[in-house]
């Protein structure tokens, strides 16, 4: 009896963990570039009362065993990156990656972050840098009489300047990095993850070339997250929490009973 209290205990800790995660991911619908987390369950240790296959009284084999689980446990939680919509600004200095792939950040302290968000701004001395003031590897400098700016699908940094109206000057490149596996990048808040052992060392080209996707200038990439679906998974948690908690109930009103019959 006391193995049901144990094992509900167990599932509705793990359900917590769903609402949890849950919650966040609502939370970030209007996010730039956000990626949704998935809660992923793994079932715990069986004790064994019978094996199958093993012979019974009559020397026959016995085609099914007795396995009493121990309940669920929260096994991992994991970043998926599907693309977002991708939503008209027209700010020329928004920029949303069409498919796979991440830019690369600076921080003061010389360590990169990676990150989806293209919601870029222009510093005090002209450089490209995300809207916490970080710096875009490689950095792009503006000419302080720019008039026009365009990105182009491949990075391509061009202006028009006051001095030259007439002329676009290439000032730099965007590129663009990808991981061998994205879903082991470290989340750290701000819209920016960085490298682990599992997400692998990145990899850095054009856009649009080896596999990354293209630059898309005055739109920004939304949230993946789908509110209908996120709902459903919540009220699905709810459930299955109220579902644990009545087999507390019931385990504790069977241990009640149990007890009333030695009185």
């Amino acid at each position: 009896m006391m193995r049901a209290l144990f094992t509900s205990a167990n599932g509705m800790r793990a359900h917590e963990t769903v609402v949890d995660n849950t919650a966040n991911n609502i939370a970030n619908v209007d996010t730039t570039g956000f990626k949704r987390s998935q809660v992923e369950f793994q079932d715990l240790f069986y004790q064994t009362v019978r094996a199958p296959g093993t012979l019974g009284a009559t020397g026959l084999e016995i085609p099914t065993g007795i396995q009493i689980g121990s309940g669920v446990k929260v096994v991992g939680i994991t970043k998926i990156f599907t693309e977002g919509v991708l939503e008209n600004t027209g700010n020329p200095l928004d920029v949303a990656i069409e498919g796979d792939g991440f830019f690369r950040i600076l921080l003061p302290n010389g360590e990169f972050r990676y990150t989806r968000d293209g919601s870029f701004r222009i510093d005090s001395e002209g450089q490209l840098v995300t809207a916490d003031g970080f710096f875009i590897q490689p950095p792009i400098t503006l000419p302080n009489d720019t008039i026009s700016v365009t990105i182009g699908t491949d990075g391509t940094v061009s202006v028009v300047s006051a001095g030259a109206p007439d002329t676009a000057v290439v000032v730099g490149n965007l590129t663009l990095v990808r991981f061998v596996n994205p879903a082991g990048l470290r989340a750290e808040g701000r819209n920016l993850f960085s490298q682990t052992e599992a997400s692998g060392p990145p990899i850095e080209s054009t856009p649009g070339q080896d596999g990354l996707g293209f630059l898309q200038q005055g739109f920004l990439e939304r949230s993946n997250v789908e509110v209908v679906s996120e709902l459903i998974q919540l009220i699905t948690a709810q459930r299955a929490f109220e579902a644990s908690q009545r087999a507390v109930l019931t385990s504790d009103r069977m241990l009640e009973t149990a007890n009333a019959m030695v009185r």
